[in-house]
């Protein structure tokens, strides 16, 4: 049986099908695709915590799916702009989940992941699975992976 570890790029994944498509992301659905005949090694989300009740919800969602929910706080600067991203995070926990898996899937079409998807695939012969909005995948990112699948279809809630 394949052994699997899952990342999730909650913010890039929000913001990349709502642009596409106004509506959200059906997590219960994705995660019936890729853990299907498969063993789960570990499973994350990386989100932003606002404190907000609606997103606590959401986060319990996904708990309760079966993903850990990695939280970041959310920073506003005094200048307006925000901060809060997962990508060094994201980076490390999949080279460190490296030798423990035979597959990585990854939901994000942010290609500064190219990197350590072409790391995992070359130096630890980790295949990787890429799920993201098709208009706003890196095509860097696509090239990466060893399979690309477009958020699309049932990966979606109906509005």
């Amino acid at each position: 049986m394949e052994r699997v570890a899952v990342f999730v790029d909650v913010q890039n994944v929000y913001y990349t099908v709502k642009e596409c498509f106004g509506c959200h992301f059906d997590y219960k659905a994705f995660w019936d695709r890729i853990t299907a005949g498969r063993e789960v090694v570990r499973a994350y989300a990386y989100a932003i915590d606002r404190g907000d009740p609606q997103q606590i919800r959401f986060q319990q969602i996904l708990t309760s799916i079966g993903f850990e929910v990695k939280l970041k706080p959310f920073i506003q600067r005094k200048d307006g702009s925000a901060k809060g991203d997962w990508d060094v995070g994201i980076t490390l926990d999949m080279v460190d989940l490296a030798t423990e898996i035979d597959v990585a899937v990854l939901a994000s079409g942010d290609g500064d992941f190219d990197l350590v998807v072409r790391k995992l695939r070359d130096k630890h012969g980790v295949d990787v699975e890429v799920y993201g909005a098709r208009k706003l995948t890196a095509a860097s990112l696509i090239q990466a992976a060893t399979r690309y699948f477009p958020i699309e279809g049932n990966l979606l809630l109906s509005k």
